[in-house]
């Protein structure tokens, strides 16, 4: 067999940034491999096949998992320019979770480079891998950490033995070192990876047995704090977001919403719009349902919209109490999701104990809205540059929007100042579409902050009814009866949710975690509402949990039992069980828990798993006479697999706890006759800084995977400050957010 690569027939074509096209051989081992963007270096990516793709999906599912790895087509691309330059193209978006300095150090390290060489860039549509999944579901760093590491290593194993050849010395006489091929007898005698890779037309394929990755324990850049990539250009403000996106003869459009959660166009005309200063042009579609206005400025545009003349079908004006009975958590109303043992009718007509809880709905209050500009040009192909989290569904409605084929299509996905989900719509992006095409200009559209708040979708409402048998101490039975509006539906095709059955999203974080509970049900409902509902920063975890882990805290104290011990003495001693008990001591020992504590202290405590990430948590809690919670600490322990950049880890665990004791204290979103309330921040109001505790952290690390950190800290939030409020007052809130009002009527 031949050492070298053979040109294929088989080939993939790619747009460097200068729109030039760069040509892939796609060689026998799946990598695919040609010139850099300069012409005078090396591109290299990895494909997938169906196969894999499908055995992975299929794991997904079974697991619970979040999907996050990058399936289909090339997984990893890097180029190294002959000035040795290595160029990492990420498909993640950066939202600020630090994606691209994660991923950058799993290149680093298998690639054999220094950090200074490496330079991150975000990868569209065209440049890099393509991502179907996005960027969500905390599975950013584990779907990229094994391929990746893969397509580094090979990279690396292919100029180690290009570089011997161009020594003229046999493969097992040289070694990388900090981006470099060097004689091992005489490490002077050296060619930099740019220097290898110049006028090289043939490479030489590499078997399997020849890629060695590195130990854990040669690590150089994986487990450290490293400086965030992109934290230079957003100190100096040199970062660009959705909202700061520009072009040469932009102008700035605005579309009319419904007024109400069911409102529907009637009618619509250009009324004085055409008249007012600055406006270019009126767009409008009543069977689409569209009408917008462009303008020279985007005050101008707002004024203009102003001015059209609409008439509205307002639809039923729904209010909450009639959003609430939709939620149904009688027995036999949901589908059964988990069951072991003889489920429900273990428990019986006479439960030991019963209890419902209830979350409301949520807004997602990213700081950055919706945020678009659009360029649909004179010859057939358009750019996009939108603020979203998933440019491939972008991309795919801006065609559908616009009537273009996607392929003529590029989205480049701009830093997110925020997304905790709602970003994996396509929000403004296909309005900017429509405007372009219109007026054959780049058009730039920017949600404004109500319209964001009103016009998007929701982290859904909850309810759920659990009841159990205790015997000596012991739960026997529990049953879980479970209802939520839909969370991942909304964005997969209508034939998927006969694939699923339910609504994987709308359970997450319910599934009871206790081994040693022999009969356990959780039937879960999906309820019919009128109101747009999707994901949310974890899904439905914070919800869910607040309800699994206060009733595990209700059970024990009704046990006589000590709230931390009844958990671990209900775990299983399998190998979760084993990394549950683990996180549940470590922080019972960095929260002291069991000493004294000052007079109107109390410690509670929850853990939860998500994405196979562990996290325990103690908040120490006190209540005023007002009934207002004040938590004094959060102290969390998290298994997370391997940890890439504890820094990075560390701020995850941070903003989790912060934003989920906003949801938990503060958030709250209700309809009243037909229209979302509140519109704005002043309705509406997160947490502020002189509410944030002391937060501690502890990360256990129970092998080499790495597993999501993006979610799964925000878990166990509501459950531990209600558990502790309960220790602190004897009253128990089974429903957020814990405003004064209920703390005082739950204290009675």
């Amino acid at each position: 067999m031949s050492n070298t690569v053979e040109p294929k027939a088989s080939t993939v074509e790619a747009n460097d940034s200068s729109g030039k096209k760069r040509r892939f051989r796609v060689t026998r081992r799946g990598f695919l491999i040609g010139l850099g963007a300069t012409g005078g270096g090396l591109a290299l990516g990895v494909a997938l096949g169906r196969k894999p793709f499908y055995k992975f999906m299929a794991g997904m599912l079974n697991s619970g998992d979040a999907p996050g790895g990058l399936p289909a087509e090339p997984l990893a691309w890097f180029e190294i320019s002959p000035d040795n330059q290595v160029t990492v193209y990420v498909p993640k978006v950066e939202m600020g979770q630090g994606i691209h300095t994660a991923i950058g150090q799993i290149a680093a390290e298998e690639l054999d480079v220094t950090w200074e060489s490496i330079q991150v860039v975000q990868g569209d549509t065209e440049i890099g891998p393509e991502d179907s999944f996005g960027t969500g579901g905390s599975g950013s760093v584990k779907g990229a950490f094994e391929p990746g590491r893969m397509a580094a290593a090979t990279l690396r194993t292919m100029i180690s033995l290009k570089g011997a050849e161009k020594l003229g010395v046999g493969a097992d006489q040289v070694e990388t070192f900090e981006g470099t091929v060097r004689l091992i007898s005489n490490p002077a005698e050296a060619l930099t990876y740019g220097e290898v890779v110049q006028g090289v037309t043939e490479w030489p394929e590499v078997d399997e047995d020849q890629i060695t990755l590195k130990p854990s324990s040669e690590f150089k850049f994986i487990g450290q704090s490293l400086h965030r990539v992109d934290l230079e250009s957003k100190i100096r403000g040199d970062a660009t977001y959705g909202y700061d996106v520009r072009r040469e003869g932009m102008l700035y459009g605005t579309v009319a919403h419904p007024p109400t959660i069911e409102g529907k166009m009637i009618s619509a005309d250009a009324g004085d719009a055409e008249s007012k200063p600055g406006v270019v042009k009126v767009v409008i579609d009543v069977d689409k349902g569209f009408a917008g206005v462009v303008a020279k400025t985007r005050q101008q545009a707002q004024v203009g919209i102003s001015a059209l003349n609409i008439e509205w079908d307002q639809g039923k004006l729904w209010n909450q109490d009639e959003i609430d009975a939709l939620m149904d958590t009688s027995d036999g109303a949901g589908t059964i999701v988990q069951r072991d043992g003889s489920g429900q009718s273990a428990v019986g007509d006479s439960p030991t104990i019963s209890a419902d809880y209830a979350t409301p709905f949520a807004i997602h209050a990213h700081l950055e809205a919706q945020a678009a500009m659009v360029d649909v040009k004179s010859d057939g192909t358009v750019d996009v540059f939108s603020s979203t989290q998933m440019p491939n569904s972008v991309r795919s409605a801006v065609a559908e929007a616009i009537g273009i084929d996607e392929e003529n299509i590029r989205v480049t996905p701009t830093y997110l100042g925020g997304g905790f989900g709602r970003k994996l719509g396509t929000g403004a992006t296909p309005e900017a579409a429509i405007l372009s095409q219109a007026t054959g200009k780049p058009v730039h559209v920017g949600w404004t902050r109500p319209q964001d708040m009103r016009d998007g979708f929701f982290r859904p409402p909850t309810r759920s009814s659990l009841t159990a048998k205790l015997e000596n101490g012991k739960i026997v039975a529990l049953n879980h009866n479970h209802s939520s509006g839909e969370v991942a539906f909304p964005f997969f095709p209508p034939f998927l949710r006969q694939v699923f059955g339910t609504d994987f999203g709308s359970w997450r974080g319910a599934f009871n975690i206790y081994g040693k509970i022999e009969n356990r049900q959780l039937a879960t409902h999906l309820a019919p509402l009128p109101v747009k509902t999707g994901w949310w920063r974890a899904l439905g975890l914070l919800a869910n949990v607040f309800a699994t882990e206060s009733f595990m805290d209700e059970m024990a104290h009704l046990a006589g039992a000590d709230p931390l011990q009844f958990r671990l003495d209900h775990l299983a001693d399998d190998e979760f069980g084993l990394r549950m008990k683990a996180v549940l001591e470590a922080v019972a020992e960095q929260a002291d828990y069991g000493a004294e504590l000052p007079e109107g202290h109390a410690l509670g405590v929850a853990c939860s798993v998500d994405v196979d990430t562990v996290v325990a948590m103690v908040a120490e809690v006190s209540v005023d006479d007002a009934g207002v919670i004040t938590v004094h600490r959060v102290v969390q322990a998290i298994d997370p697999g391997l940890v890439i950049n504890p820094d990075g880890a560390a701020a995850q665990a941070q903003g989790n706890i912060v934003m989920g004791l906003s949801s938990t204290l503060i958030e709250e979103m209700t309809v009243t006759n037909g229209v979302v309330r509140p519109r704005n921040f002043d309705g509406y109001p997160l947490i502020t800084i002189d509410r944030i505790p002391d937060i501690q952290l502890t990360f256990l690390e129970s092998d080499g995977k790495p597993r999501g950190m993006g979610e799964p800290p925000i878990g166990p939030v509501a459950a531990a400050v209600g558990n502790g409020v309960f220790l602190a007052t004897g009253g128990r809130l089974r429903q957020i957010p814990m405003t004064p009002e209920r703390v005082l009527a739950a204290i009675g």
